[in-house]
């Protein structure tokens, strides 16, 4: 499990045969889970100046693979007495987004976001969405699309800062938003309140 708060931007030294290798200065251990660019991945090999992860078919056929060269977002997996401060993240990309716009507010960005429109059910105004590992909260949600304010800090210390229009971004929903839609669609009789609130205690 993730937080989507970042804390370190690697380098990319080399994708071949299936492994990425980074330089970093975080030292991993043989078999952790880390995520790259939102996308939890496990160590294979460690580098006298960094560590190695495997993409299966599966992963490469889900993120954007095209992002994986110069500078990407690493996320230790968290661990027991680790303080929280973003929000759960599987490190599960469920879709690609395209950045369609990134308008300068002021002291902030919007930054609008195309996406497959089945998706949308699961992003929600308000709520929390992770964009290539980033935790971020969705301002507004479009028929097609959706709005991020992104503050400077977040500009500067993340790759936000060097995304232009056209690029694409992976995309992890809000975990609870697919729970549920996948219970609902998946109950044969309405839920009462109660039932709903069951649910709800247990995250």
């Amino acid at each position: 499990m993730f937080t989507g708060l970042i804390r370190e931007i690697a380098t990319v030294q080399s994708l071949a045969n299936n492994t990425l290798t980074l330089q970093a200065t975080y030292r991993p251990k043989m078999g952790d889970s880390i995520a790259i660019n939102g996308t939890c991945l496990s160590v294979t090999a460690i580098t006298g100046n960094g560590f190695s992860v495997e993409l299966s078919p599966e992963t490469q056929r889900y993120i954007a693979l095209e992002q994986l060269h110069g500078k990407v977002h690493i996320e230790p997996a968290m661990v027991m007495g680790d303080r929280f401060e973003g929000h759960i993240v599987q490190g599960h990309v469920d879709t690609l987004g395209t950045i369609t716009q990134i308008k300068n507010s002021g002291n902030s960005y919007d930054v609008f976001v195309d996406v497959d429109p089945k998706q949308l059910a699961y992003i929600v105004p308000k709520g929390s969405i992770t964009i290539d590992g980033v935790s971020l909260t969705v301002n507004e949600v479009f028929e097609n699309s959706f709005r991020l304010t992104i503050i400077p800090i977040t500009m500067k210390e993340t790759l936000f800062g060097s995304y232009k229009k056209g690029s694409r971004v992976n995309i992890e929903t809000d975990m609870f938003a697919r729970y549920i839609a996948h219970i609902m669609a998946h109950k044969k009789e309405s839920l009462s309140w109660n039932q709903i609130d069951q649910i709800s205690a247990l995250y």
